[in-house]
Formats: C-alpha cells, structure tokens, sequence
C-alpha cells in the first residue's frame, strides 16, 4: 500500500466575485443586497421575450483592473455567448458568459504560507451574468425563486491546478479577497455572496505527472470551509485510492456543521452547455486607450505599498501588511505622517482604535468622517506627556467618531483629561496599589507575570486614567524588583 505521506494533491479554484457597480450586468436593476425579494428585476432580468440585454461599461472597466493587478493578458477582441442549461432560478433558460474569449488570460498571483511562496497561475477571468436563488423551506412541499440576484455581474476567476494544500488554498482566497476589496473590485463579503468558492480536487502519488480524477466541492461562501472542505476531500480520496476504491467525477457540498462533503451528482462527461455567441450583444473591443488610463488611475498594489511602509518609515511586516491590504487606510497612513514624525504611533492609531471602530459599526474611513489632523493631535500630546494614551484611545477617540470635526484641545480641557499626576504622586499610587495588591506580590516574584496587569490597572484606575501607563508599568517593575 502506498503510504499516506507519498500522495499529492491537485486543487484548482474558481472564485465568483460581484462587481461593485450600481447596476446589473445587462439591465438598470440596482445591485444593493438585502432588499425583499423579487424587487430588483425588470422585464430584461427576467428573460422576458423581446427584451434586450446593453452592456454595463464599468463591469468592463472593473474586470481589466482586476486582469491587470493580476499580471493577466487583456484580450482586446470579446464577445459573449449563451450558456444553456435549465434551472428554475434562471429565468432566460441560459446564462449570458465568455467562453473562448475570456477578458482576461494567463495571470498569476503570488500567495505566501510560512515561510514559502508560491506563484498560482491564472487560466482566466470571464465576465458572466449571475443566476438567481432557490430557497427551500422544510415544512413547505413547493420551493421560492428570489430573482434579485439574476443578472448581478460576476468576474469568475479560474487558476490552474497549481495548489498542494488547504493551506494553499486558504492563503490563496485570503489574498484574492484582500486585492479585489482594495481595488474596489468586489466587496468580499463572502457571507452575503459577493465571493463564492469552487473547489476542484484530484490526488495522485508524487511523481505521475496524470491528474487523478477530479472532485468538484460546490458554493463555498467561507474562506475557513475552503480549508476544511479541502482538509476532508484530501483525505477522503487518499483513503479510496489506498483501498483500491474507484474515484467517481462527482459534484460535491459541505456539511457546514460536520465539515465532511456529500455526494450532490455523478457525472460521467462533462456538462453540454451548447455554447453559441450572444446574437443580441454585439463583440466588444477594448482599445489601448481604455487599459492606459485604467493602468494609471489604479493605486499602487498593497505588496508595493507593504514594501514603502517597511523601507521607508520603518514599520514592522505585520503592521504593513494590515494597513497596506486597505486603500483608504493606507492613504490615511500616508496622510497622517505627514503631521507627525512617529510613524510607529501612526500605525498604531489606525491599527487599533481607528479599524476597530470601522470595523465595529461596518463603516469606511469616508463615512466615519475622521480626519488624519485631530490624530496627529493626539499623538502630540501623548509624546508631551500632556495625555495618556488610554485617556485618549478610550475619553478622546470615541467622541472623535461622533464629531470629527470638534477641537481636541477644548475637549480634553473641558472634561479635566490632562495627566497632572507629580513624580511624588505616581510614586505614592505605585505604593498603595501594591499594598491593595500585597498578597499577589510574591505570585508574581514566582513567575507569574501576568499579574502586572493587575498593579497597573489599579494605579489607572486611582489615577482616574490621567498617569502615562508605560511610565507606570516601569516605575511598578523597578519596585518589585527592589
């Protein structure tokens, strides 16, 4: 029996990202998600006779942006072909796609795991046209077509089979996810639909340059089940091919509670969609002016911006790698260091408290209103010592958000927030929170260091929040170690 360890594994990817456009790919419908159903459709949506799809010009515009930051070949001759199949949530009888001209060809990206990284190859990236959703309902004997979705453009992203592991997988939607949410592509919400997962996967022992027979796990809307689904088919197959077992071509799903796959449909050959161009979309043909001026109002990727956060102002991989991933964060960055020379503060502010309100309340930097001058203020006056950084992050920031325009200094005077706590009087809160804290002490002379905590927040909270934590922590240590 061959063993577990000499077996690899073959996985390709087809991601479905939605453009972020105001309307649909052939029709005026609006795009928002969430309205009731069968609200955003029109006579065009639904396939009614007579009707005729136009093209949406920024689908165009966004799926070049797209080819382009992932070193693609943009076909400049297109045109779109009727994929024909019947479903009940696709009111035409057929989907409007790219076939042989995809608009997009042979790219790559580079992913990184650990320590190791992998250059995945790009087949292509199609336009295509979105179906709707069917919604079964247990207790109910007939299902419900939402036709919302019918339409809503779609980039499909489609690698060769150039990854080995889940891990691999998981690395490799993380950081489409972050370059199509950058580039204001797709919004990436995958819990909403916006980014949808095909896992195909094959395995075969190292070495056969044959690819196995391919398993196909369907819908997956989770970066964390791509992995798991990956995970469980892996080892599935390996287990089959070991017992002799025949690997059927078989479309599958994920048991979103078990994380283990079950068979949806077997398949001999592959699906007949009878491909024929579009006769009511004339070919499209994308000039070298159009990539030009695309080419050179895109913002520099987040590797080249990763790259000038480490080099020139210094900051750590993992602080550039989370403000880079965002093009209004990085701007802000870029913003705020120009009013002040603490280019680790900076970070720190957006880092922290800046993303998680943006985060917390599901708002961009552009809705929130916060502007880089009243941060830079803030940085100031913790460096004098004027401020705590708790005082500002916890008092100052959170009023910031509801009235970015206020005076930063007029608040902090109003609400009595200046640290005016003396050396002496430092040394005397340091003092009493040991002594409240007596029978920790030696627990912490053990080993327990974690109890630290426990001293600082007691001077913080004698303090009222007006001492500098770090100047704290240090006068505490230089105690305890006496």
């Amino acid at each position: 029996m061959v063993e577990r360890s000499q077996y690899e594994v073959v996985i390709g990817l087809e991601v479905h990202a939605q453009l972020q456009t105001r309307t649909k790919l052939f029709c005026s419908d609006t795009t928002p998600f969430g309205n009731e159903p069968n609200t955003q459709v029109s006579a065009i949506s639904l396939g009614h006779p007579g009707t005729l799809p136009r093209m949406n010009k920024e689908a165009i515009s966004l799926a070049i942006t797209l080819g382009l930051a992932t070193h693609c070949t943009i076909l400049q001759q297109n045109y779109f072909v009727r994929k024909n199949y019947f479903y009940p949530d696709l009111p035409k009888g057929y989907q409007i796609s790219q076939h042989t001209t995809p608009i997009c060809r042979s790219g790559f990206m580079e992913i990184n795991t650990g320590t190791t990284t992998t250059k995945v190859r790009i087949n292509r990236i199609h336009l295509e046209e979105d179906a709707g959703k069917s919604i079964h309902v247990e207790e109910s004997p007939v299902s419900y077509i939402d036709c919302n979705r019918a339409g809503m453009p779609l980039l499909e992203i489609v690698t060769e089979p150039d990854i080995r592991s889940a891990e691999e997988a998981f690395a490799f939607v993380t950081s489409l996810r972050k370059l199509v949410r950058y580039l204001g592509v797709c919004d990436g919400n995958m819990e909403k639909g916006s980014l949808r997962c095909d896992v195909n996967i094959s395995v075969r022992v190292h070495g056969d340059p044959r690819l196995g027979t391919k398993v196909e796990i369907k819908n997956l809307n989770s970066i964390r089940f791509i992995k798991k689904a990956v995970e469980h088919e892996s080892a599935r197959l390996i287990a089959m091919h070991q017992k002799g077992e025949t690997i059927l071509q078989q479309t599958r799903g994920l048991d979103e509670v078990t994380f283990t796959t079950y068979p949806i449909r077997t398949k001999e050959d592959e699906d007949d969609y009878r491909y024929f161009p579009e006769p009511d979309l004339p070919p499209l043909y994308i000039t070298e002016d159009l990539m030009k001026g695309i080419q050179q109002n895109m913002p520099a990727l987040p590797t080249e911006v990763a790259g000038i956060l480490m080099n020139e102002y210094g900051l750590s991989p993992y602080d550039a790698s989370q403000i880079s991933e965002d093009a209004e964060l990085s701007y802000f960055f870029f913003e705020l260091v120009k009013q002040t020379k603490n280019h680790k503060a900076a970070a720190n502010w957006i880092i922290g408290p800046l993303q998680q309100f943006l985060s917390g309340h599901d708002i961009s930097l552009a809705e929130c209103g916060i502007q880089p001058a009243p941060v830079a203020a803030l940085i100031q006056l913790i460096e004098e010592g004027k401020i705590s950084y708790a005082m500002a992050s916890q008092k100052v920031f959170p009023e910031l958000t509801q009235h970015p325009a206020m005076d930063i200094v007029t608040f902090i005077k109003e609400h009595d927030l200046y640290m005016e706590a003396s050396e002496g009087e430092m040394d005397r809160m340091v003092e009493q929170a040991l002594h409240t804290h007596a029978q920790k002490i030696a627990a912490y002379k053990k080993g327990k260091k974690g109890l630290l905590g426990v001293f600082v927040g007691e001077v913080m909270k004698l303090s009222r929040g007006k001492v500098d934590a770090q100047l704290i922590t240090k006068k505490i240590i230089e105690k305890l170690n006496t």
